[in-house]
């Protein structure tokens, strides 16, 4: 058996406003928008890099807007990566160093929140050590 998750839909209230948020401060590429029906537009975006994407969007989910906590973005260089959402207008709050592995946190137009997760200090240092 073999299972992927590729899709996680975010609840939010206003379609344009949040894919501007996503692809413009945050780089995120939009795979599609799309009305299959008549009141249900799908929007699917991609992280740069990622395998999974989010669907955001209307007439899909119950869920309350702004009610989706947790995502994580993982990736190689937080302060790199932080440093040029920062630059694109993304409100992203400080690193902080929970032993040994480093978060920061932001919240889309809707208050849904993201966690971005870097590597660790020792990763960091390992990499450091085959490089040089």
């Amino acid at each position: 058996m073999q299972m992927r998750l590729e899709v996680v839909q975010v609840p939010v209230s206003d379609v344009d406003r949040s894919k501007a948020f996503y692809t413009e401060k945050l780089g995120f590429v939009v795979d599609h928008d799309v009305e299959h029906i008549p009141g249900m537009r799908v929007v699917q975006l991609t992280p740069p890099g990622s395998a999974a994407s989010v669907v955001i969007g209307t007439g899909m989910t119950t869920m309350a807007p702004g009610s989706l906590e947790g995502l994580q973005l993982v990736v190689p260089d937080i302060t790199a990566v932080r440093g040029e959402l920062v630059r694109r207008g993304a409100d992203i709050s400080e690193i902080q160093d929970l032993g040994g592995v480093l978060f920061a946190y932001f919240s889309d137009p809707d208050g849904n929140r993201w966690v971005m997760q870097g590597q660790t200090r020792q990763d960091i240092r390992d990499a450091h050590k085959t490089q040089g």
